[in-house]
């Protein structure tokens, strides 16, 4: 560790090379409902809570339906603690629907309106600290077209007709991530939700997931932040060794592998190390700040990011959060 003080950028940077630290860094995200229906809004929000703890990171977190909603998809706020959104209209009642997908450009009304988002929000939070948007990945986008059973059940029924809407999606995406360069932003956090041994088998994720990852990642090169989220338990973790990204960020307290397992199988930077519910919801700030300084101490501090294995429920007391931006401070 270094005792002068780092930007985030610089401690971010510092971070990924594996230079020296004045501290680890720490990041924390969350959804904004209602306040994610509008580009001014969902940037407020998200800046407000920037202001608040002064994270490491801003991870821009809209409703999963922004990259959907000019398909016709329909999503309502019902209250979940996640902060997501119901979807109440799925785009994909057939399988051949997934035929009759158009590649979305990203001047589409909702796709170039996360785009002013991210400018809104690059051009307030500076130079200093990096922001990043999030990309569902084609499986995940699939699934919330169709809904989550019957995108099983296209996979292993019908999947000629869900390759050609998951090559749709993909080149959609593309396009998007290619449009993002011109915002500011330092790069994107990757989101997977597919790759549980509970849900498809490796060869079935590799074959309908990371076949179209792969493609999707290509233009996210250019950006020098890159993050992947691996969703859920029993997650496909070296499938993932070879991806072109900087961070990994999983369920680390819920499932294998831990921290320090998966500082070796990847070598890149691991963030983690908080419990969302039982812990930042739950606990106490005295409890926050120990899990924590157990993450830390685990890791060595290097390699690290302080963070949870997803979002932070909207449920989350103002005091755990203050705790989990504190104790990288008060950590010896």
């Amino acid at each position: 560790m270094i005792r002068s003080k780092l930007s985030h950028r610089a401690r971010l940077e510092a971070c990924l090379s594996q230079g020296p630290l004045d501290r680890p860094p720490v990041a924390l995200w969350r959804h904004f409902p209602v306040d994610d229906q509008t580009p001014e809004g969902l940037a407020a929000a998200t800046l407000a809570f920037q202001r608040t703890y002064d994270w490491d990171l801003v991870k821009v977190t809209p409703a999963s339906s922004y990259c959907l909603r000019d398909w016709g998809a329909v999503d309502v706020w019902q209250g979940a603690t996640e902060g997501t959104r119901a979807y109440t209209r799925r785009i994909i009642q057939h399988p051949d629907d997934w035929t009759r997908l158009p590649v979305l450009d990203p001047t589409a009304e909702h796709l170039a309106a996360q785009i002013a988002c991210l400018r809104l929000i690059v051009q307030e939070a500076g130079p200093e600290t990096p922001v990043i948007q999030t990309i569902f990945n084609p499986l995940a986008q699939a699934k919330n077209l169709v809904g989550g059973q019957n995108l099983l059940v296209h996979l292993r029924h019908y999947p000629d007709q869900l390759h050609a809407g998951l090559a749709t999606i993909t080149e959609t995406t593309r396009r998007f991530i290619e449009a993002l360069r011109d915002t500011g932003i330092a790069g994107i956090f990757y989101a997977v939700q597919h790759a549980q041994y509970s849900l498809l088998s490796q060869s079935e994720y590799e074959a309908f997931g990371k076949v179209y990852d792969m493609q999707l990642l290509e233009p996210a090169r250019d950006f020098w932040l890159n993050m992947l989220h691996l969703h859920g338990t029993d997650v496909m973790f070296d499938l993932f060794r070879d991806y072109s990204i900087d961070i990994i960020n999983w369920h680390d307290r819920e499932t294998f592998p831990s921290l320090v397992e998966g500082k070796l199988r990847f070598p890149g930077v691991v963030c983690g190390g908080l419990r969302r519910e039982e812990t930042m919801v739950l606990g106490t700030p005295e409890q926050v700040q120990n899990e924590a300084h157990q993450a830390i101490q685990a890791t060595g501090g290097t390699r690290f990011i302080l963070g949870t294995g997803c979002v932070v429920p909207i449920t989350a007391p103002h005091g755990n959060l203050m705790a989990a931006r504190q104790s990288v401070e008060n950590y010896e």
